[in-house]
C-alpha cells in the first residue's frame, strides 16, 4: 500500500497540486489548491483513488456502497465502484445533486435503485477544508433511508473539517493531509 500512496502522491503533486493565491469554497484564502479531478480522471489516478479507497472500505467493514456529491465525487464514487467489481467486492454507488433535480422524481440522490433503506454507506470527498460539503451530503443520504458507516477523503486540508465531522458524530478517514502528501511525494 505504501508504493501505491507513493504513486498517487506523485500523481496529485503533477497534476492536482498548484501554489499561488486562492479562494477556497470555503470563502477561505489558500496559498495552495488541490484540484483532485485532474488526477481522478486519469486512468493511473483513477485505478490508485479507487484502490486506496476500497482498501480502506474493507478494513473499515460493513460498507454496502459509496457515494459523494457531484462534482468532486462523481470520478471517486465511480473509481471505486469499478475497483470493487474488479476485485470480486462489488459496491454500487451514488451520486449526490447540489440542487433537486427539479423535475420527475426531484430527487437529489442518483443511483437509488442500487440500494435498499437501512444500508450502510460511505461517503466519500476530494478535498476537505471545513467539512460543510459533506454534512450537507449527510443530511441528504439520511433524507433518503440510508445509513453513514464512514466518511473518507483524498486530501484533509486540516483546516477544521476533521473536527466539524467529529462534533457531527463521524471520524474522518483520509488518503493525505497536505503535509503526508508533500511528504510522500518527495520519496
Amino acid at each position: 500500500m505504501i508504493d501505491l500512496k507513493r504513486r498517487l502522491a506523485r500523481l496529485l503533486i503533477e497534476k492536482s497540486y498548484l501554489e499561488g493565491d486562492f479562494t477556497l469554497t470555503s470563502g477561505k484564502k489558500s496559498d495552495y489548491y488541490f484540484d483532485c479531478k485532474h488526477t481522478a480522471l486519469h486512468p493511473e489516478g483513477a485505478w490508485l483513488i479507487g484502490k486506496l479507497f476500497l482498501d480502506m472500505i474493507r478494513a473499515k467493514g460493513g460498507v454496502t456502497g459509496v457515494g459523494g456529491m457531484t462534482l468532486g465525487a462523481d470520478p471517486l464514487v465511480s473509481s471505486v465502484t469499478v475497483v470493487s467489481h474488479l476485485e470480486g467486492y462489488p459496491l454500487p454507488g451514488f451520486i449526490i445533486r447540489k440542487q433537486s433535480k427539479g423535475h420527475g422524481t426531484n430527487q437529489y440522490l442518483e443511483g437509488l435503485k442500487n440500494f435498499e433503506p437501512g444500508q450502510s454507506v460511505c461517503l466519500l470527498e476530494d478535498v476537505i477544508t471545513t467539512g460543510g460539503t459533506l454534512l450537507t451530503a449527510v443530511e441528504r443520504v439520511r433524507d433518503q433511508g440510508l445509513n453513514i458507516a464512514c466518511i473518507m477523503g483524498v486530501l484533509d486540508r486540516e483546516q477544521g473539517g476533521r473536527e466539524n465531522l467529529e462534533k457531527a458524530g463521524f471520524d474522518l478517514q483520509t488518503i493525505f493531509t497536505r503535509k503526508e502528501l508533500l511528504e510522500t511525494a518527495k520519496n
